[in-house]
């Protein structure tokens, strides 16, 4: 028998591990690695088909969308957390990094190749983190030119720092918000990660600074996948040609717009 009660509570116990954890994981590496375990865990638990009927049955339930709301928040500054202690990680002990791009090298191809990024291509990361694996693997395997944009200053000095150590020093990183980087105006793709909560405003601020033809990817996660992901429920304008991406695997979906009109005169805007 279906109960909301055993639902919420399994939010709750997932929600209180993740912000105990996170409490403590510069101090501990076992609990660095029960996080990680924690949010692989969580990533299985949005993709689960009975949680899904769940979702279906009580996911507008006030204290289920409170609690759902409390969770995403938590994963999300524990992904922050744990991409800057294995950034820092891995700078203090100069790793070698090429077992983190051979691990990424096929499943980035594939996403790059249905893309279309290539050589040619000028590619902007919103959303980047201090760790941008995804972001270096593309500028390795496609020699495309990267731009990583994070709002967090300390992320974007540490993803330097990685770029660096990958021997990726032409990747650019800053902190500046899309309206103040005039070269966004050439972008052939923009990505968006799923952490990133700000997706609406963003979009609406490319609608008129993008050229005719680029691509935005944009990961998202709707529904019970929200509980991992910031949602986008939002209907682009007729300046974007859509397609959605489920992904069977992935605790997120990817939607890939397409501009089909030239770039017209609009309000700038931050984010935040």
């Amino acid at each position: 028998m279906e109960d909301k009660y055993t639902f919420l509570v399994s939010i709750k116990m997932i929600l209180h591990e993740i912000e105990e954890l996170s409490a403590f994981i510069k101090e501990s590496s076992p609990c660095c690695e029960m996080l990680t375990e924690r949010l692989d865990e969580l990533s299985a638990f949005v993709m689960n088909e009975t949680n899904e009927r769940r979702w279906g049955l009580w996911g507008s339930d006030l204290e289920i969308s409170k609690y759902s709301a409390m969770l995403r928040e938590a994963s999300s500054a524990a992904v922050s957390a744990l991409e800057k202690h294995q950034s820092v990680c891995t700078a203090e002990n100069k790793a070698d990094m090429s077992d983190y791009f051979s691990a990424l090298s096929a499943s980035v191809k594939q996403d790059a190749a249905s893309c279309g990024i290539s050589v040619e291509s000028k590619v902007f990361f919103i959303g980047s983190g201090a760790f941008p694996l995804s972001a270096l693997t593309i500028a390795r395997e496609t020699g495309a030119a990267i731009t990583c944009l994070d709002i967090d200053e300390e992320a974007v000095v540490m993803g330097r720092n990685i770029a660096g150590l990958s021997g990726l020093r032409e990747v650019n990183f800053t902190s500046k918000p899309v309206a103040e980087l005039p070269s966004i105006k050439e972008a052939t793709h923009v990505m968006i990660a799923s952490l990133v909560k700000e997706k609406k405003e963003i979009i609406d601020e490319l609608t008129s600074i993008l050229p005719n033809g680029a691509k935005v990817i944009l990961r998202y996660g709707n529904g019970l996948k929200s509980i991992f992901n910031y949602p986008f429920d939002y209907s682009p304008d007729s300046d974007w040609k859509t397609e959605t991406i489920h992904q069977e695997g992935r605790f997120y979906d990817t939607l890939i717009l397409e501009k089909q009109v030239p770039a017209r005169a609009g309000k700038e805007m931050e984010y935040s």
